[in-house]
């Protein structure tokens, strides 16, 4: 059986045109399955129509959440609820294309892979200036941590039950999946597709909410920034030795002219600028590190057709 776990917010015009093709898909494979859609506290029908899917088709799944707690929460309720042999995680707009899952099965039952990934190939149809920074992420942060994460990457993916198990085991409360994904290791194949624009509906990721997401993924998965404040640190220290010493010096050569007042507020101001620099990359760990030992749940499922779940994880 294969588990398809579908994050759904204010997903209401492209859920029908998803559905329609991913049961099409489902038929030609001939096997058997679990549409787990995750509504995400969505604003619109989309609740209505995952209902009439329900009352249609037994193989479909809804987890309503009590509000909107992220892409990421979603994902991660679907994984702890997911049953099937193998598990795919797969959005609703249609950007990761249903026709593909056949041959990803087939790539895994080969026995040779434990998941098989997908990444694009191309771009087109993004503005030029958020593709230029998306390479400059997935470039920066494959360098500064221990996470392998492909240029081009999606969330689309299949894999063995073995790898989503290890997944839910990474309970930690601030998740970068890509990383995750990454970082548990698993032996991953990546198949290239072409850019697929959006079906229905508008893009819930704007460039601040990608930049956030990505803020958070290097958070997560280095401690590089924090070394880059503490050597930073050590740099300015070094320059503030010799700056004093030069201005002793030249104290004793020259007296004490009243000329550089200018130069020192400059100093002054560009020093507490990088003070507060430094406080802010050890406020944001401090923060990740605040939400963690809070413990709190990562979602809270209001309503479902399944009993057999954990509605608070």
């Amino acid at each position: 059986m294969i588990s398809l776990i579908v994050p759904c917010y204010n997903e209401e015009e492209a859920l029908p045109i998803f559905y329609a093709e991913i049961k099409k898909v489902l038929g030609s494979m001939k096997t058997e399955y679990e549409l787990i859609f995750v509504n995400d506290g969505s604003k619109d029908a989309t609740l209505d129509i995952l209902k009439e899917l329900a009352k249609q088709d037994d193989g479909v799944v809804y987890l309503s959440f009590s509000r909107n707690f992220g892409k990421e929460a979603a994902m991660y309720a679907g994984f702890c609820n997911a049953h099937g042999e193998y598990v795919a995680v797969m959005d609703a707009d249609m950007q990761d294309p249903p026709a593909l899952l056949p041959d990803m099965l087939s790539i895994l039952q080969q026995g040779e892979y434990d998941s098989v990934a997908t990444r694009r190939v191309t771009r087109k149809g993004e503005p030029p200036i958020r593709s230029w920074f998306a390479r400059r992420f997935y470039a920066l942060i494959n360098k500064i941590s221990d996470a392998d994460i492909v240029d081009g990457a999606r969330d689309f993916r299949l894999m063995k039950k073995e790898m989503a198990d290890a997944i839910v085991a990474m309970g930690e409360y601030n998740r970068f999946s890509k990383g995750i994904f990454g970082w548990i290791g698993y032996r991953t194949y990546w198949m290239p597709y072409e850019n697929v624009n959006r079906i229905a509906g508008e893009t819930k990721w704007n460039f601040w909410k990608l930049f956030k997401y990505a803020i958070d993924g290097v958070i997560n998965f280095s401690q590089a920034p924090l070394s880059f404040a503490s050597w930073f640190g050590i740099f300015m220290t070094v320059v503030s030795f010799f700056a004093v010493l030069f201005i002793v010096v030249r104290r004793m050569v020259f007296g004490d002219p009243v000329e550089g007042w200018a130069s020192t507020a400059c100093i002054i101001v560009f020093v507490g600028g990088v003070q507060l620099f430094c406080m802010g990359i050890m406020g944001q760990y401090i923060a990740k590190t605040y939400m963690e030992v809070k413990k709190r749940p990562h979602y809270i499922i209001a309503e479902s057709n399944r009993a057999d779940l954990e509605k608070v994880k």
